[in-house]
C-alpha cells in the first residue's frame, strides 16, 4: 500500500483496487469472494466517497491513486461498552489474583482515593485519544455513579463530549448496584446529572442477591417518563442461578416498553441448561433487547481459580442469541484496570480476539455486523458503511482476506477521518506518570 499521508493531502484522489465487504458498500452491484468482499476503487473528493464502482469499472479521470493492491477498506468501528472512567489505573490499583470480587474492592478503594475531576479527565482524554488513533467512531462508556462520584464524574464527561464531537462521539450511562435505585437521594443524584451531562440513558448492574425486580420498576418507569434508553451489566458470574437477564426481560414486555434497551455480559446464561437458555433468549428476542458480550475481560475474569486451568471462557450464549433474531455485538470493556489487566481501546483487537474466543468466523462477513452495524442499532447512531456522499472515513488496511486481517495487529492501518490520514498514534503510557499513584 502506498504511503495514504502523501496522496491524501490532494483533494481528490482514488483507493485503487479495495476490498470492501458487500454490506458496506450497498450501492455496488458485483460477485463477492468466498469472504464476502467486494473488488471496488473509491473516489475521494473534498473529504467526502464521491463514488465507489466495482473494480475498473469507474470513471475517476485523472485523480492520483491510492494502490492499495486489494487490501482490506472498513468503516469505522463502534464500541458500544466501556469504562472510560477507571481505564488505566492498574499501575496503582493492580488485581494481582484476577478475581472479580478483588476487581470489584479495588476499584472502590482507588476511587475514593484517586478519582478527583482533573484524575478521571486526563484517563478519560487519554483512553479517547487511544480510540480515536485505531479507528473508532463512537463509544458508550458506563460512569461509576456512586455518591460523591456522581457528580465529579459527570460534567468531565459532558467536558470530553464537547471536546471530542466529530471525532469520538461519546455516550455515558449512570452504573450503580440496581439495589441504589430504591434510595432516593442517590436517584435524585442520578438523574440530575443524566439530564444536565448525559446521553439519555440510564443504567445499573444486577448481581445476584440484588432487589432486582424492584430496581427494574423504578428504572423503566423513569426512562419511560423521560423518554430515555436503558443499559445494564447483567449476571457477570458463572453462577447459573443469576437470571436477571429474563427478568429484565419480562419487565420490557410486562410494560411494553418502547426505547432501547442495552444488556452486557450475561455470562451465566451460558451455564444454565438448555430449556433454561432457550427459554430466556426467547424472552430477549421478544422483547427487542440487545445483548454484547466482552469477550477480552471476561475470559481473564471469569472461571479464575489459582492453580487450577480454566473450564470455560466465560462468554455469553451469542451464537444461540443470534440465531433467535437478538442483536448481537462484542465490545472493549475495560481497559488496564483492576477488571482487566490489558486492552487499548481497539476495536480490530476486540474483534481479532472475538473471533478466536467465540468463533465469529465461518464465514466472517455474516459476523462483522458485531464491530458495526449491531452496536450501531443498540446506541441509536447511523450504521457505519461506506456510502456516496458521505464523510471518507474508513480503516485501509494491508490484509487481503480476513486471515491475514486477523494473523497481525494491524499496527499499520491507517485511518483516515474526512479523507485525510491521522498523523497521530496511540498516546505514550508515559503521559500518566503526573497522576497519582501512576509515575513509575
Amino acid at each position: 500500500m502506498s504511503s495514504p499521508f502523501a496522496i491524501a493531502k490532494t483533494q481528490r484522489y482514488v483507493l485503487d483496487a479495495a476490498r470492501v465487504l458487500a454490506a458496506h458498500a450497498p450501492s455496488v452491484a458485483a460477485p463477492t469472494d468466498r469472504d464476502g468482499l467486494l473488488a471496488v476503487d473509491i473516489l475521494i473528493d473534498r473529504g467526502l466517497i464521491a463514488d465507489i464502482a466495482a473494480r475498473g469499472v469507474g470513471s475517476f479521470g485523472e485523480a492520483p491513486r491510492l494502490a492499495l493492491a486489494g487490501g482490506i477498506v472498513l468503516p469505522l468501528f463502534v464500541d458500544a461498552h466501556t469504562h472510560l472512567d477507571k481505564g488505566n489505573i492498574w499501575p496503582r490499583a493492580a488485581n494481582p489474583t484476577g478475581a472479580f470480587e478483588g476487581a470489584l474492592t479495588t476499584v472502590i478503594e482507588d476511587r475514593a482515593a484517586n478519582w478527583t475531576a482533573a484524575d478521571v479527565a486526563a484517563r478519560m482524554e487519554f483512553s479517547l485519544r487511544a480510540a480515536h488513533a485505531h479507528g473508532t467512531s463512537t463509544i458508550r462508556t458506563h460512569i461509576d455513579s456512586i455518591g460523591a462520584q456522581t457528580r465529579i464524574s459527570w460534567p468531565v464527561v459532558a467536558d470530553a463530549r464537547e471536546r471530542w464531537r466529530g471525532k469520538v462521539d461519546l455516550q455515558a450511562s449512570p452504573l450503580f448496584i440496581i439495589d441504589l435505585a430504591l434510595d432516593s437521594t442517590h436517584m435524585t443524584d442520578v438523574v440530575a446529572m443524566v439530564e444536565e451531562h448525559g446521553s439519555g440513558i440510564l443504567g445499573a448492574a444486577t448481581p445476584i442477591g440484588t432487589r432486582v425486580r424492584e430496581g427494574l420498576d423504578v428504572l423503566f418507569g423513569l426512562a419511560e417518563r423521560k423518554g430515555w434508553d436503558l443499559d445494564f451489566h447483567v449476571d457477570e458470574t458463572a453462577d447459573p442461578e443469576a437470571r436477571s437477564l429474563a427478568v429484565i426481560a419480562e419487565t420490557a414486555l410486562a410494560r411494553r416498553f418502547s426505547g432501547r434497551v442495552l444488556v452486557g455480559h450475561c455470562c451465566s446464561l451460558a451455564r444454565q441448561d438448555d430449556e433454561e437458555m432457550r427459554r430466556t433468549i426467547d424472552l430477549v428476542a421478544r422483547a427487542g433487547i440487545s445483548v454484547v458480550s466482552l469477550p477480552m475481560c471476561n475470559m481473564f475474569l471469569q472461571d479464575r481459580h489459582a492453580g487450577r486451568t480454566p473450564r470455560w471462557r466465560g462468554v455469553t450464549a451469542l451464537h444461540e442469541l443470534r440465531a433467535a433474531g437478538v442483536n448481537v455485538m462484542i465490545a472493549s470493556d475495560n481497559t488496564r484496570d483492576p477488571f482487566y489487566a490489558y486492552g487499548d481501546l481497539d476495536m480490530m483487537e476486540v474483534w481479532r480476539e472475538g473471533v478466536r474466543i467465540l468463533h465469529l468466523d465461518y464465514p466472517v462477513r455474516d459476523w462483522a455486523p458485531a464491530v458495526f452495524d449491531a452496536p450501531a442499532r443498540a446506541i441509536g447512531v447511523e450504521p457505519p458503511v461506506l456510502r456516496i456522499g458521505a464523510s471518507a472515513d474508513m480503516i485501509l488496511t494491508r490484509a487481503r482476506d480476513f486471515t491475514e486481517l486477523f494473523s497481525r495487529p494491524q499496527s499499520d492501518r491507517a485511518v483516515l477521518r474526512a479523507g485525510v490520514a491521522l498523523a497521530v498514534q496511540a498516546p505514550d503510557y508515559c503521559e500518566l506518570d503526573a497522576l497519582e499513584g501512576l509515575r513509575r
